[in-house]
C-alpha cells in the first residue's frame, strides 16, 4: 500500500488552469476618499478597489473589444468631457441605433449605494449595483448588440488582457475569465470618478472664496426652506435635488414623476419607468432625480433629452408641467412658485457653480490606448 500510494500521480489539470501562474498576483489595495461635502462610499465586500482591478476596468471601460463590431466602448456613451455623460438626447449604439433614454453622468456614480436607496442605477433604478449594471449594455440591442460569450472569447485570446485579469483577481488561467470579473474591474474603474471641486464647493470650504451676488440668489431660491432662515422665495429644487439627506450630492436618489407628460391616467406613458421596475402604476412615468453636479456638462436634459438648456429646464418646472389626472384627482408633487427672468437666470447661475472641469487633468480617467 505504502509503495502504491507513492506511485500515485496527480491527473493533469484541465488546459488553461495554469497558464497564468507564473505572473505574480500582488494586489495592491485602493481606498477611495472622498471629497468634502461627498458622503463615504460604500465599498461591496466581494469587490474590494485594487489598483490593478481599477487599471483593468478603466481598459475595459474604454475598449470597443466589448462591442459586436468593435465599434463602440463604454466611453462612448459616458465621454469624460461631458461629465462621462454625451451630447445626445438618446444615446447611440453600434451603427448608429438609438435608445430610449439619455447616457446617465457617471461622475460620484459610485455614491448611489451610500444614499439608503434599493434601486441605485438607471433612469428606472432597476439595478441595484453597478457590478450588475456593467453587464447589460453589452447584450442590449440598442447599444453594444454582443453576447458575453462572445466578448469572453476575444478577452480570453487578446494578448494583454488575460495577464491584467490575473494582476487583478488573482485567476489561475485564462479558461478562469468571466464575464462577473470583468463587471467588477468595471465597477471599480468607475468608483474612482469621483468630483467634488467646483466653484460652489470652493466656496463652501476654503475660505475667502465666494459665489457671484446672482449665483447667491440662485442658491437661496434653489435651497428654500431647506436653508434656515432663508427668507427668499422657494422654487423647490431642493426637494428632489437636495443637499441635506444627500449631503452635497444635490440628489436624494428617489423617483419622481415630474409632470413631462400629460396622460389620461398612470396607464397611458409611452415610458413607464420606475413603474415598470417597481411595478406600482403610481410609479408609472417616474424616473430618478439625477445629481446636477456637473449638470452644466451634460445637456441635453431630461431621461429621453427633450430639453436642450437649463434654461430650458427651469423655465419647465416654472410654466411647462403637464397635469396627471387618473380618476379625476390632480396628481402633483409640488406647488411651484412664479419665478421671474432674473430668478430664473440667477438659479441657472448657481447651477453653473457646480461644473467641476478638474478634474480633465486627471490622466488616470482618460483612456489607456
Amino acid at each position: 500500500m505504502l509503495f502504491f500510494s507513492a506511485c500515485v500521480v496527480d491527473p493533469p489539470e484541465p488546459p488553461g488552469t495554469t497558464d497564468l501562474v507564473a505572473i505574480p498576483y500582488e494586489p495592491i489595495g485602493y481606498t477611495v476618499i472622498s471629497p468634502k461635502g461627498l458622503p463615504t462610499m460604500e465599498i461591496p465586500a466581494d469587490n474590494p478597489m485594487t489598483e490593478q482591478g481599477i487599471k483593468l476596468g478603466r481598459h475595459l471601460f474604454y475598449d470597443p473589444i466589448l462591442s459586436r463590431d468593435s465599434t463602440i466602448s463604454c466611453a462612448s456613451c459616458h465621454q469624460w468631457k461631458y461629465a462621462f455623460a454625451d451630447k445626445n438626447g438618446l444615446a447611440l449604439g453600434i451603427k448608429g441605433r438609438a435608445g430610449t433614454r439619455s447616457s446617465m453622468s457617471l461622475l460620484n456614480i459610485g455614491y448611489n449605494q451610500s444614499l439608503g436607496q434599493q434601486h441605485n442605477f438607471m433612469w428606472d433604478g432597476r439595478f441595484q449595483t453597478l457590478e450588475e449594471q456593467a453587464l447589460e449594455p453589452i447584450e442590449a440591442f440598442a447599444e453594444m448588440d454582443n453576447t458575453w460569450e462572445n466578448v469572453l472569447v476575444k478577452l480570453k485570446a487578446h494578448p494583454n488582457y488575460p495577464t491584467l485579469f490575473r494582476e487583478a483577481f488573482g485567476i489561475k488561467g485564462t479558461s478562469d475569465i468571466t464575464k462577473e470579473l470583468a463587471a467588477k474591474a468595471i465597477a471599480q474603474f468607475e468608483r474612482t470618478l469621483n468630483s467634488a471641486g467646483s466653484e460652489y464647493d470652493r466656496s463652501e470650504h476654503q475660505s475667502g472664496v465666494f459665489l457671484s451676488e446672482e449665483a447667491q440668489n440662485g442658491q437661496e431660491l434653489f435651497l428654500g426652506d431647506e436653508n434656515p432662515g432663508s427668507l427668499s422665495k422657494d422654487a423647490e429644487c431642493a426637494h428632489c435635488h437636495g443637499v441635506s439627506r444627500g449631503k452635497q450630492m444635490f440628489s436624494i436618489a428617489g423617483f419622481s414623476n415630474n409632470g413631462l407628460d400629460s396622460v389620461g391616467s398612470f396607464n397611458d406613458f409611452i415610458d413607464n419607468g420606475f413603474g415598470a421596475v417597481s411595478t406600482r402604476f403610481q410609479d408609472n412615468g417616474s424616473f430618478k432625480q439625477v445629481t446636477l453636479r456637473n449638470i452644466a456638462l451634460t445637456a441635453p436634459y431630461m431621461h429621453d433629452g427633450r430639453l436642450q438648456t437649463l434654461h430650458d429646464v427651469v423655465n419647465f418646472y416654472v410654466s411647462g408641467r403637464k397635469d396627471i389626472i387618473h380618476d379625476k384627482i390632480l396628481h402633483l408633487a409640488l406647488d411651484l412658485p412664479t419665478l421671474n427672468t432674473k430668478e430664473v437666470d440667477d438659479i441657472v447661475t448657481f447651477l453653473h457653480t457646480l461644473t467641476d472641469t478638474s478634474y480633465y487633468n486627471k490622466e488616470e480617467w482618460k483612456s489607456p490606448f
